[in-house]
């Protein structure tokens, strides 16, 4: 209750400031979901795949990729299903592939940088709002008297704290959410190396 009336005493720059944090933590949820379901155990993802190829050849291997989530295993089934036309080919299947998964990892992410860079700004525009407030007070009033300014300075200070709080909140979310896309990159980068040469012995 004590956070709302302070909510409500930061006057009505708070709302804007209240919808860019639901719209942070919204995002931050599917964000999470999204990366928690595009991350797989790769180095057994690419063992089933070794041990599909030497059983069933391409199209087992395409199965087991078919049957996995994630940016990895689109990876696997973009250039084993490009294998009968090459080794070149199925290179560029693959890179091919990386870049547009890897473009789906961070997608989206503008939303947090962007919520990083406008709630301090919002709060900051409250907080010249409220001083201008307090010094209007003052000039109806014509006395500096604490009681006078105490609802413009409140308000100033409030949506200062507000604003940056939200910043916050985004830019740890940002940052982890930043590692782990760089995490799966690394991985994508990896399991591609490693699926090429599976697949130049494949065709020896």
């Amino acid at each position: 209750m004590d956070l709302v009336a302070q909510f409500y005493k930061g006057g009505a720059f708070m709302w804007p400031i209240l919808a860019l944090l639901i719209v942070g933590v919204a995002y931050g949820i599917y964000k999470f979901i999204f990366l928690m379901q595009s991350s797989i155990d790769t180095k057994s993802f690419i063992i089933k795949v070794r041990n599909a190829l030497d059983e069933g050849g391409a199209e087992a291997a395409l199965k087991v990729c078919e049957d996995t989530k994630g940016p990895v295993a689109s990876i696997f089934h973009a250039g084993i299903s490009r294998v009968d036309k090459g080794i070149e080919a199925a290179e560029k299947a693959i890179v091919n592939a990386g870049s547009v998964e890897m473009a789906f990892l961070e997608k989206g992410m503008i939303v947090m940088s962007s919520i990083i860079t406008i709630a301090p700004m919002i709060g900051f525009t409250g907080t010249v709002g409220g001083m201008i407030s307090a010094f209007d007070a003052i000039a109806a009033a014509n006395d500096i008297n604490p009681g006078v300014v105490a609802t413009g300075i409140g308000q100033a200070l409030l949506t200062t704290v507000f604003g940056l709080v939200v910043a916050m909140v985004a830019q740890i979310l940002y940052n982890f959410f930043t590692s782990r896309i760089d995490a799966l990159i690394v991985d994508m980068e990896e399991a591609s190396l490693v699926l090429i040469d599976d697949l130049v012995e494949l065709k020896k």
